[in-house]
Order: structure tokens, then C-alpha cells, then sequence
């Protein structure tokens, strides 16, 4: 291309697998003056699917992004297509709930601040008042949203007015300890994560790395997933393994897992913001 200015985009599409679709699209992207930086794609054999992701960089223009929503429409009709196009530098607006546990949310407050993040933490909710001190010293809201049973109903409301308010792309469950409702779950399809330990479904209950610990575990884990009513069980987006011995304490295994935790569910939000995760079914595709 030339030296004129130029905006990234990435345009991120699956459809049934045809014949015709990579031409379809690299011929739009020429058509349109654009030259790809980077392309990714499988095609899944057995569900017959096709997955796209690429990285392009196109005349700059206060109506580029538009045009190219525009005219793709045409290109993506015949196909049946999923799409999304937008510039790279669009930052995902992202709300964090937590609990007590705070290691999580500093690591993506950390992250964010440093630029290693592509999003903008825009609120934090919490059911307990532990890491107001911390979110307020990042400039971000704090919201406490006590929960009980009885005010669940109304506390998810107010979750949910928070979200429309402070308009939400993704919401981070960074250690929030309480089962969200199967409607709160339906609302948030495809934009809330959860993290947990990858003991589960093995140790369940109270003192996971006790109960691993007792039966002598040699890795420890972490699994980052989209959030479905069904607990726990939705579509895995990263994990995180670590080796472990007979050495290591309840408590070094808890320290492991914290790093665990926090690595998978960072990786998980950046391959989410960048367009890198595909839901099919009950699995993911993700595109690196």
C-alpha cells in the first residue's frame, strides 16, 4: 500500500463451509484498495463449518468503516454469514464483578492500566466492599451489590441496569462467588466469562486445593468459559496447568492457583476483545 494513512480492520466470519468463500472475501478486501496483514482459518470437517479471521489495513477515510459494513453485506448474504467488522483499535468496555478473591480483578486492573489489555474497565461490582479501596485508586466506579437470597432478583436488576448504563460489551466474572439466575445467564449470552479451578467437577464444594491436596494432585489448573445456566459447563475459552509435587502445601497450591486463574481468565478476555473466539455448539474455535 501506500505511505497515505491507513485504518486496521479485522473482519471476523463463519459460516457453512462452501467453495468460494476465501475468494469471496480476499476479492472484496481487493476491490476495496485493502492489504492483508494477517489471516486465519479452519475449516471444521465434521460439522462442515468454516471460521475466518484477518487483519487488514485499508485507506484511511472518516466513512471507511461503514463503507466496508456496508458493501461486506452483499459479499456475505450467499454465504449464510456470521460476521463483525471493526477497527482494531476498538476497545471492548468491560465490567468487572468480584467477591473477596481479589488477585483476579488486580491482574486485569493491571493489565488494562499497563495497555496489555485491548479493553476499558468501565465499573466493578462487588457483593462485598473488600477491593473499593483498590478499584477507586484506578479511577474506575465501584458498585456494592450486596447479595442474599431474598435480594437476588433485585441485585441482578441492578447488575443489569449497570450494564445498559455504563453500555457493556463484556462482563468479567473475576472470582464472583455467586450462581448467577438462568435469566441473568440468557441476558449475558456470548459476553460474560467465569473463571474457575479446573478441579472441577473433581473437588467440589469448600477448600478445593485441601481436597486436592489429600489426594496428592500433580497439576493444578484453571479453565476461563462463557457463562451458561447450566454451572460451570459452558464453552471453554482458555486453560492454564501448572505441575505440582507432594511438596507443595494446601496453601502453595492455592498460591499456584491463583496464578492460574489469573493468567487463563486474561488470556481468555484478550482472545475475546480481539475477535479470536468462535461459540459452536458446546466448544469453542479459537483463532491465535
Amino acid at each position: 500500500m501506500s505511505s497515505s494513512p491507513h485504518t486496521e480492520h479485522v473482519l471476523t466470519l463463519d459460516c457453512p463451509e462452501a467453495p468460494g468463500i476465501v475468494h469471496a472475501v480476499s476479492r472484496f478486501l481487493l476491490e476495496h484498495g485493502s492489504d492483508i496483514i494477517d489471516n486465519q482459518q479452519f475449516g471444521d470437517r465434521r460439522d462442515g463449518h468454516f471460521f475466518m479471521r484477518v487483519r487488514f489495513a485499508t485507506a484511511d477515510g472518516e466513512t471507511v468503516t461503514g463503507t466496508l459494513r456496508r458493501d461486506f453485506a452483499a459479499v456475505a448474504a450467499p454465504f449464510a454469514m456470521r460476521w463483525h467488522l471493526e477497527p482494531v483499535s476498538t476497545r471492548r468496555r468491560v465490567l468487572v464483578m468480584v467477591s473477596r478473591y481479589g488477585h483476579c480483578l488486580n491482574d486485569l486492573l493491571f493489565r488494562t492500566r499497563s495497555g496489555d489489555l485491548p479493553v476499558d474497565v468501565v465499573a466493578v461490582v462487588s457483593n462485598h466492599r473488600d477491593h473499593e479501596a483498590l478499584v477507586a485508586w484506578h479511577g474506575i466506579p465501584f458498585f456494592h451489590v450486596p447479595v442474599t437470597p431474598a435480594t437476588k432478583p433485585e441485585a441482578e436488576a441492578r447488575l443489569l441496569d449497570l450494564v445498559d448504563s455504563f453500555d457493556v460489551d463484556l462482563v468479567v466474572l473475576a472470582r464472583y462467588m455467586q450462581v448467577l439466575s438462568d435469566g441473568l445467564c440468557s441476558r449475558l449470552a456470548g459476553r460474560a466469562i467465569n473463571i474457575h479451578h479446573s478441579f472441577l467437577p473433581s473437588f467440589k464444594g469448600a477448600k478445593p486445593y485441601h481436597q486436592a491436596h489429600e489426594r496428592g494432585v500433580k497439576l493444578v489448573g484453571a479453565t476461563a468459559h462463557y457463562v451458561t445456566a447450566d454451572l460451570d459447563e459452558g464453552p471453554i475459552i482458555a486453560q492454564e496447568v501448572k505441575d505440582v509435587d507432594h511438596s507443595h502445601t494446601p496453601e502453595d497450591l492455592a498460591a499456584i492457583g491463583r496464578d492460574a486463574e489469573s493468567a487463563a481468565l486474561a488470556r481468555a478476555v484478550r482472545w475475546h476483545c480481539e475477535g479470536r473466539v468462535f461459540v459452536q455448539g458446546r466448544r469453542t474455535v479459537i483463532l491465535r
